[in-house]
């Protein structure tokens, strides 16, 4: 597919390591060392030459810089990206449903109970992007969803604990923070860190990042402690790559780094 122009590189970053990470950093390093890609990886050869050798702000700078070449797609479109992207493999009618892992028809997309519709797993009001073409369009973080599961997500930042949440009896919720089920954990963890680097704020829209807190309506999403703990307990399936491959051949033209090397989201957030 020809690859469209991207944006050109946005604010710079920073490094976040903190000694309290210290001990995680390592822990994590040590499992990712070993952590198997998946069997049908499938990045264009060169893809990611240029990040070669990187590491920390520089890595994440040069990430940006290749992900940012993508093909935009309008909000309507994603509807019909999604029963693609997010095909049942046991039934090709149905959708799988993000955090319940639920299997519904393709055709139940709507916004009334019982329906699927587009969830933001890096909500629109964090950043302000709403579902104009560019971060509220982008199928790297757009999943289908329940809708009152969706609604009970609202725009919490990630986070462990609380009560257990109607209609997925794996996920929890408090006032401020959701958990989504352990087999959905590092997916969620690996699109909140393709949207923290794909968007720097070069591009018309706000700059955004993750950090380690709970933050309301900001440009920032957390935990990120946490979400690299997710990271590297649930790490990339087939199923996860197949669905970055489908992105990139049929739909945008980009990856999500972080699916295809697991070992970059310690260096680039530690």
């Amino acid at each position: 597919m020809t690859r469209l122009g991207g944006a050109g590189r946005g604010c710079a970053a920073t490094s976040r390591r903190t000694p309290r990470h210290a001990g995680l950093a390592i822990i994590i390093t040590l499992v990712l060392a070993v952590l198997p890609r998946a069997a049908d990886a499938a990045p264009e050869p060169g893809y990611y030459d240029s990040a070669q050798g990187l590491s920390g702000a520089a890595l994440k700078d040069e990430l940006h810089d290749i992900i940012s070449v993508q093909t935009r797609i309008s909000y309507s479109a994603v509807w019909e990206a999604l029963k693609v992207t997010d095909q049942d493999p046991a039934n090709s009618n149905n959708v799988k449903l993000f955090y319940s892992q639920v299997s519904r028809s393709k055709s139940a997309n709507g916004g009334n109970v019982g329906d699927w519709n587009r969830e933001h797993v890096w909500p629109q009001s964090h950043g302000d992007f709403g579902t104009s073409t560019g971060p509220g369009t982008d199928l790297h973080h757009l999943r289908p969803a329940d809708v009152q599961v969706n609604g009970t997500r609202g725009n919490k930042d990630f986070d462990a604990g609380g009560s257990s949440v109607s209609g997925c009896s794996s996920c929890r919720t408090d006032g401020d923070s959701f958990e989504p089920p352990a087999a959905v954990k590092g997916d969620v963890a690996r699109m909140v860190m393709y949207m923290a680097v794909r968007y720097e704020g070069g591009d018309g829209f706000a700059d955004l990042e993750a950090n380690d807190q709970v933050n309301g309506t900001t440009p920032y999403l957390g935990r990120i402690s946490v979400l690299l703990q997710w990271h590297a307990q649930d790490p990339p399936s087939a199923a996860e790559q197949r669905r970055n491959d489908l992105i990139d051949t049929r739909y945008q033209g980009n990856r999500n780094p972080f699916i295809d090397h697991p070992e970059w989201a310690q260096s680039v957030f530690g």
